[in-house]
C-alpha cells in the first residue's frame, strides 16, 4: 500500500529531522551557551531542510510538487510552519513545567518533533506532494 509505504518512510525522515534538531540544540545549549528557547530557531531551520531532502527523494519519490527545487523547499518551509507552531508549543510548554528539561531540551524537542508529525505529513502530502508522477 503505497500510503502505509510514504507514512513509514516520513516517520524515518522524521526520525532524521529529530536527530538533527535535537543534536543541534543540545550542542547549541551545552556547548555555546544558547538560550533554550532561541536555540530552536537555528536547529528547526537545519531539520526542516533536511526532512525535505529525504521527503522528496524517498517518501514522496512517485509524487511531485510540480515546482522547481528552491520554490519547492520554501512552500515546504512554509508549510512546516504550521507543524512547527505545534512543535514549538509543544517544546515551549515542556521546557516551562520540566525545569530540568532546560539542561536537557533535546528531550523536550523530542515531545514537540512527536506532537507535530501528524500535522507535517497531512500538510506535505495533500498540499505540496499532491501529485503522482504518471499524472504530472
Amino acid at each position: 500500500m503505497r500510503w502505509g509505504r510514504e507514512v513509514t518512510l516520513f516517520a524515518v525522515g522524521g526520525v532524521l529531522g529529530l536527530i538533527v534538531d535535537a543534536g543541534g540544540v543540545q550542542l547549541l545549549v551545552a556547548l555555546a551557551g544558547c538560550n533554550p528557547y532561541l536555540a530552536r530557531i537555528p536547529s528547526f531551520l537545519v531539520a526542516a531542510t533536511v526532512t525535505w531532502w529525504w521527503n522528496r527523494r524517498h517518501t514522496f519519490a512517485g509524487r511531485t510538487s510540480g515546482r522547481p527545487a528552491y520554490q519547492e523547499w520554501l512552500h515546504w518551509m512554509g508549510l512546516m510552519s504550521f507543524g512547527a507552531v505545534v512543535n514549538y508549543a509543544t517544546y515551549a510548554a515542556l521546557l516551562t513545567w520540566f525545569q530540568p528539561l532546560h539542561r536537557w531540551p533535546a528531550l523536550a524537542t523530542a515531545g514537540g518533533s512527536v506532537a507535530a508529525a501528524a500535522v507535517n505529513f497531512a500538510t506535505a502530502r495533500v498540499l505540496l506532494f499532491k501529485k503522482s508522477h504518471h499524472h504530472a
